[in-house]
């Protein structure tokens, strides 16, 4: 995968735009995650031993182009302080004269927080105007946002028309590892895919059949292809409406040698989903009529972790299970450490992605022992559909910016 990253251009004494993705999770005015935050470190540290003016532009929430008080970026410059351990200003605006003077007076090294992109109604609708007022602000704009890659904005893909672009550090770990999954994966590759629903993953799972040679599927997904295979799943979640597309894609795969892995037995209970319920396992041939299946069993992770055995890469994206609801984690659980252990041991790569995969794999306690985790949501999804990210294409070394 060939772009250009901070390695192919200089720095040094430039004033720089970086575009992160700072819209990390609050509770009681308390970022609760700062994974975000810390991986933008490196890049950050690159660019200040480089002499370079930091101006960093992100997100926050969904402002509809409006100035919202409690989605203001303000909140986060003493965050970005404390974890990198610099000197961090904030700026109540994102364009202007006033803007660009204020960063002109300052020294090399300085780190400017800039105000939220999204109260900026042209933001979202990659307004040519609105992304040459950005531009203004520097001489070089790197991309270090995967997860809003997705997004066709004036801050991740018009700018690019005005100012030399380059992909950061974190993108360019991000993109390296992505790539090494799928674009260029180690074989056999497996692929875990959970979740409620078929039709949000439909294209995902089109694209992974043609890639990967075994596809778990778990979850609320798994259910409806087993309803397609004439499996009466009782009263689990299932689109019954997608049991045509699911017929098409096992067929589809079996054409092409890509194994389809499906529960062999789940858990059931009859009763509200809480913990201290009463649960049962039974094989799928024998699920009741008033019982909701809300995890796999023993014999589907037995079954699993023999394909797992043999795989020399694994790409995961969503649980197996009601894992927010113990012990509905068990299954999640045991596949996440089977997969943390063989990454450990050198005997496979493993990318994760999503947000519900990451609370999944930090529930089972092993998200920091696969591979690579992105934080990436939209754009991860997309990714697995096989799709060219708006914001990737103006990147590659073969297409090059009119600034660049």
């Amino acid at each position: 995968m060939c772009f250009r990253t901070l390695k192919d251009i200089d720095v040094n004494g430039k004033t720089v735009l970086l575009r992160a993705d700072l819209n990390v999770p609050m509770k009681n005015n308390t970022v609760t995650d700062c994974m975000r935050i810390d991986r933008l470190k490196p890049t950050i540290k690159y660019l200040r031993k480089h002499n370079a003016k930091i101006i960093i532009l992100s997100h926050y929430g969904r402002p509809n182009g409006k100035r919202v008080f409690d989605m203001s970026m303000g909140f986060i410059a003493p965050v970005l302080q404390t974890r990198w351990n610099v000197p961090v200003s904030f700026s109540p605006d994102t364009i202007g004269d006033h803007v660009k003077e204020s960063i002109a007076h300052l020294p090399p090294k300085s780190i400017v927080l800039l105000e939220n992109a999204r109260f900026h109604k042209e933001e979202k609708k990659n307004d040519d105007k609105f992304a040459k007022e950005l531009s203004k602000l520097a001489d070089i704009y790197v991309n270090d946002a995967f997860s809003t890659s997705h997004r066709a904005h004036a801050s991740m893909v018009g700018i690019t028309k005005y100012l030399p672009s380059v992909a950061g550090l974190l993108m360019e770990e991000e993109l390296n590892a992505l790539n090494l999954a799928l674009g260029a994966p180690e074989k056999p590759l497996l692929a875990v895919i959970g979740g409620s629903k078929v039709s949000t993953k439909l294209s995902v799972l089109e694209n992974l059949i043609e890639k990967v040679d075994y596809l778990v599927l778990g979850g609320g997904m798994a259910n409806t292809f087993l309803y397609a295979k004439g499996v009466s799943i009782g009263k689990s979640l299932c689109e019954t409406n997608m049991a045509n597309t699911a017929r098409g894609i096992m067929e589809k795969a079996e054409k092409i040698g890509c194994k389809i892995i499906l529960p062999k037995d789940v858990v059931i209970t009859t009763e509200e989903i809480k913990e201290g319920m009463f649960s049962n396992i039974v094989d799928i041939d024998n699920i009741p009529d008033n019982a909701l299946a809300v995890d796999i069993g023993p014999k589907s992770v037995k079954y699993i972790k023999k394909h797992l055995s043999s795989s020399k890469t694994v790409v995961w994206n969503g649980p197996l299970g009601v894992f927010e609801i113990k012990p509905f984690d068990n299954g999640t659980n045991e596949i996440a450490k089977a997969v943390a252990r063989r990454t450990k041991n050198g005997n496979c790569s493993s990318i994760a992605g999503g947000g519900d995969t990451i609370a999944a794999l930090e529930n089972a306690g092993v998200a920091n022992k696969f591979s690579y985790i992105s934080t990436a949501g939209g754009a991860f999804l997309e990714w697995l559909e096989g799709k060219e990210l708006p914001a990737i294409s103006p990147l590659r070394k073969n297409v090059m910016s009119n600034a660049a």
